[in-house]
């Protein structure tokens, strides 16, 4: 079927070792002397390889093949692991095999995995190439990735599953009562839309996701400088997030009524820009003082949140790329997350610490509330000092939000990586997606 990967401890392979052919054991010996993780046997008399040995240093490591697919040579490979370890162990690969080479050719990797239970092949499957999508999303320059294009890539979702897909373009906008949306997304030239996919059965629970999709941000009149400016493109990371979550929860056919809601916008510099001191009343009706047009995904997200929360789903979820202030406090490796359900926060907290795709609760904390305040309007978009910033933008969002009827979750990501890990090269990443998603699975399944 495969040459077989085997994920060996240093204790282990000794013991392996002492009963292989000594021309075997000379090849570990000096791959051991060159301080080598990954072992290639090859079989007797041919060019082919008879086994794969890879080095771990602990039982259970998810990235443990992380970085093998692309150091393989072209073939067919299988895992010779637990039957347990075969999903986890798979999707490391998988997800090391990732390749953006939409705009510049780059050579294939030619090792090819396969998986005998046909469950796991088409979990791993659905899993991996969602979170390659969000990737793709992300790495995809503003040029080819603002809302049209966005719209094109819901509609193709929406096609590829049966969903229903609707969009609010340009001034319709403000005719139905999306003013923030519009507000924002006003100056480009890439018209403003609200994205709306609807999939599932109406007798099923109600998830809604909603993802903040601002496809390029320059700051708006509060420019942003060229270094903030460089990797705007993945400001529309919130928006990937929800896509590959609801590619995750329609592949798997969970019984749910999804809808997802994404706002998607380009914040652009020009004579009808919105202004600092400008106010705007919002879908939900709260007035908002706009205190720095860099805040601009909190005033796209308010209006998309107050629809999502007419339906009162069972959970409401939103992804952000939101603040600079989360990736201060937690770094740009771990998202942090907001809950108004403590018992979700708890379940997700130790999902992520068991499948290696960690997340952080932060707190909803309620004092902070007065950082925001406004003296000509309900409140301002952005607090009056930068500590705290991630609870202030969170605190924002809640007041467009039911916590009493709607359990809320809110996540502010990095959705990119900044330095290649095993299984997650530089660039664009999908950020706490498998572990919201074992939520969903195990909660609606």
């Amino acid at each position: 079927m495969g040459t077989p990967i085997s994920l060996f401890s240093a204790t282990d392979l000794v013991s392996w070792q002492a009963k292989q052919s000594e021309t075997v054991q000379l090849l570990i010996n000096t791959a051991k002397l060159q301080s080598q993780k990954t072992i290639v046997i090859p079989a007797l008399g041919s060019n082919e390889v008879e086994r794969v040995i890879v080095l771990i240093e602990e039982e259970g490591d998810f990235w443990a093949l992380g970085n093998l697919a692309k150091q393989l040579p072209k073939g067919t490979y299988t895992l010779d692991v637990a039957e347990e370890l075969v999903e986890a162990n798979a999707t490391a690969f998988l997800l090391g095999a990732y390749l953006f080479a939409a705009y510049k050719e780059l050579a294939p990797i030619v090792a090819k995995l396969a998986i005998a239970d046909e469950q796991t092949y088409h979990k791993v499957k659905a899993t991996v190439e969602s979170i390659n999508l969000a990737r793709d999303l992300v790495n995809t320059p503003a040029a080819d990735m603002m809302p049209q294009h966005m719209a094109e890539v819901m509609s193709e979702l929406a096609e590829q599953y049966g969903a229903d897909f609707n969009q609010i373009v340009g001034d319709e906008l403000l005719e139905q009562n999306y003013p923030t949306i519009h507000m924002v997304g006003r100056a480009s030239d890439n018209a403003p839309r609200l994205l709306d996919l609807r999939w599932g059965d109406d007798k099923h629970p109600k998830l809604t996701l909603v993802g903040k999709g601002v496809c390029f941000d320059s700051g708006g009149l509060d420019l942003k400088p060229a270094s903030g400016m460089r990797n705007m493109k993945k400001d529309m990371g919130g928006a990937a997030h929800v896509i590959a979550l609801a590619n995750m929860v329609m592949a798997a056919k969970l019984p749910v009524r999804l809808r997802v809601l994404i706002p998607a916008v380009e914040n652009a510099v020009s004579r009808n820009a919105f202004r600092p001191g400008d106010v705007i009343k919002t879908r939900k009706g709260i007035t908002v003082e706009i205190d720095n047009t860099d805040a601009e995904g909190r005033l796209v997200l308010c209006d998309a949140l107050a629809e999502a929360q007419t339906e009162s789903p069972a959970l409401l979820v939103d992804f952000a790329t939101l603040t600079g202030a989360c990736r201060i406090a937690l770094g740009t490796e771990l998202p942090g997350f907001y809950s108004t359900d403590q018992k979700i926060a708890a379940e997700l907290m130790e999902i992520g610490l068991s499948n290696a795709d960690p997340i952080w609760q932060l707190p909803l904390f309620d004092q902070y509330k007065a950082l925001f305040k406004s003296d000509v309007a309900d409140i301002a978009n952005c607090g009056s000092t930068p500590f705290g910033g991630s609870i202030t933008a969170a605190l924002y969002l809640k007041e467009f939000v039911e916590p009493q009827t709607t359990p809320w979750l809110h996540f502010d990501v990095m959705a990119w990586n900044l330095r290649a890990l095993p299984g997650r090269p530089v660039g664009g990443e999908a950020l706490g997606l498998r572990t919201m998603f074992s939520y969903l699975e195990k909660k609606f399944s």
